[in-house]
């Protein structure tokens, strides 16, 4: 480790007692865009949620589509279930292992798309509202096929054995400093002892 032959994004350094070595782990860059695309995914779909409530909510105040209305409360149910799943909370991948897999995300993530997408007013009463309905849906979408494209090249399986190869080398990390800590600390107790 000492030689920064590892090359699994870390370097050492000496600390400033001189006998030991610091680990300074660099972010895996690769992990890093994966939780970019996932803030991105899960704005994305939250914005969704907000146009379809605006859509239930003027569906039901109108009083002349109501079949729109419960529609639309169906794609805010699911859209806030994919807005959940990015956070990859795992009593959610526990229940619903698809997600896990991100095919079975990218196909809910397009889903949602189309049902922001379908039944859009277009009698000019609120251009605002389509045009919302419209970025959502089409965002969402690219995200959703994003992941499916992803997911059909493995990047998903990538994304896990890198992220429990962090988990590791922080723990392993972790287990270093605590063993430094007791070594120091024996020493110290070794010095008295002799004194």
């Amino acid at each position: 480790m000492e030689g920064g032959g590892g090359g699994g994004g870390e370097s050492s350094e000496r600390s400033p007692s001189g006998n030991g070595t610091r680990l300074r782990v660099r972010p895996d860059p690769f992990l890093v865009v994966c939780r970019g695309f996932s803030v991105v995914t899960a704005l994305t779909a939250i914005l969704c949620i907000v146009v379809n409530v605006l859509s239930a909510i003027r569906s039901f105040e109108d009083g002349s589509d109501i079949f729109n209305g419960i529609f639309r409360c169906y794609a805010v149910l699911i859209a806030i279930f994919v807005a959940v799943a990015e956070t990859e909370w795992e009593y959610v991948t526990k229940f619903w292992k698809v997600l896990e897999y991100w095919v079975g995300r990218g196909m809910l993530q397009i889903f949602v798309a189309v049902m922001t997408r379908a039944f859009p007013d277009y009698t000019g009463a609120n251009d605002a509202l389509i045009l919302l309905q419209n970025i959502a849906s089409y965002m969402l979408l690219a995200c959703g096929v994003l992941y499916v494209i992803s997911g059909i090249l493995c990047m998903g399986f990538l994304k896990r054995s890198r992220q429990q190869k962090e988990i590791s080398r922080d723990q392993a990390i972790k287990d270093l400093e605590e063993l430094e800590r007791r070594r120091e600390e024996l020493e110290h107790l070794l010095v008295e002892e002799r004194a």
